[in-house]
């Protein structure tokens, strides 16, 4: 496998993303539409996924809360103090604090429901995205009709397989790369899988600084998903937000996203730390694991702050 980095990302026309959107489309496959590719998951499948969790090692995936502007993260999160232990009665004190955040973005590990992304003003199983999300949140797709995720993680660790520390930002991981990927490291992605790509941005930004990873990253090409899509994934994920940035389609910013979760119904865990998951398959010799993602029950939510757990 060779580096794709400092070779023009190929663009793809808005008619031939079009085309690959109808390509990869799921809609009206399950009863549980607002599910999407989670309907995949079954018991037997989670059944499985729990034979890879072998040495018991634990490795959260999660960024910590960033409360500090940076480029990329330009709305951080908040968290402050509210009672010091000299608010209530004197014992037992205690030490309370307020968090919140606006988590779609950059800044904050989480998870993209299904009402999240709408092409063309539908959400994913065709719903009319104006009538099943406003003010008071999404009536279709919300995140607390995912529930938790307990199924078969596969990391697809670009860096260790092309001998660099980190993909450059703007370089694009294509179909062939994924198959390589598989190839080197022993890890072919199966039906229900989630799917986590490593660029190696976040040891990028711990030892380079950080960039407006908004507007030039590493992630996947438009030509990746359809391998991804006849493997049947249940969840993709990745150190950024799984699109390569700038986006190589024509008047689409972020088309991973709407070609994963508004075609395929696929959710999206983005801005995940994968460092420490690297070592610890590197360590094990193997690239499969077991993944438990547990969002918060956010009744019409479009997605939520996660902290996703990797068990090897």
């Amino acid at each position: 496998m060779s580096p794709t980095s400092g070779q023009a990302v190929s663009r793809v026309s808005r008619a031939e993303f079009d085309a690959l959107f109808e390509a990869v489309c799921t809609w009206g496959r399950w009863d549980r539409a607002d599910r999407g590719a989670w309907n995949r998951v079954t018991a037997d499948r989670v059944r499985q996924a729990l034979a890879e969790a072998r040495s018991g090692t634990v490795v959260p995936l999660a960024l910590p809360w960033n409360t500090r502007p940076e480029p990329g993260n330009p709305k951080p999160a908040l968290h402050h103090m509210t009672d010091l232990g000299d608010v209530e009665t004197p014992e037992p004190a205690a030490h309370k604090d307020f968090i919140a955040v606006d988590y779609h973005g950059r800044g904050v590990t989480h998870l993209d429901a299904l009402s999240h992304i709408a092409y063309r003003g539908l959400l994913y199983d065709g719903r009319t995205a104006r009538e099943a999300v406003d003010a008071g949140g999404a009536r279709f797709g919300a995140v607390a009709e995912l529930g938790p995720l307990v199924t078969r993680g596969v990391l697809l660790d670009l860096p260790v397989v092309l001998g660099v520390p980190w993909l450059e930002p703007g370089q694009a991981v294509h179909a062939r790369d994924v198959l390589a990927a598989e190839a080197a490291l022993g890890a072919v992605i199966g039906e229900g899988d989630a799917v986590l790509l490593r660029t190696g941005h976040v040891r990028r930004r711990r030892e380079r600084g950080p960039w407006d990873s908004g507007a030039l990253s590493a992630g996947f090409h438009v030509d990746a998903v359809p391998l991804l899509a006849e493997r049947g994934v249940a969840l993709l994920g990745g150190d950024g937000d799984s699109d390569v940035r700038p986006s190589p389609v024509v008047e689409v910013h972020s088309p991973v996203h709407a070609l994963a979760v508004t075609a395929m119904g696929v959710p999206l865990l983005d801005n995940l730390d994968l460092e420490a998951l690297s070592a610890a398959t590197a360590e094990a010799g193997r690239y499969t694991f077991l993944l438990v993602v547990a969002p918060l029950n956010i009744p019409g939510g479009t997605g939520s702050p996660v902290t996703p757990v990797a068990v090897l």
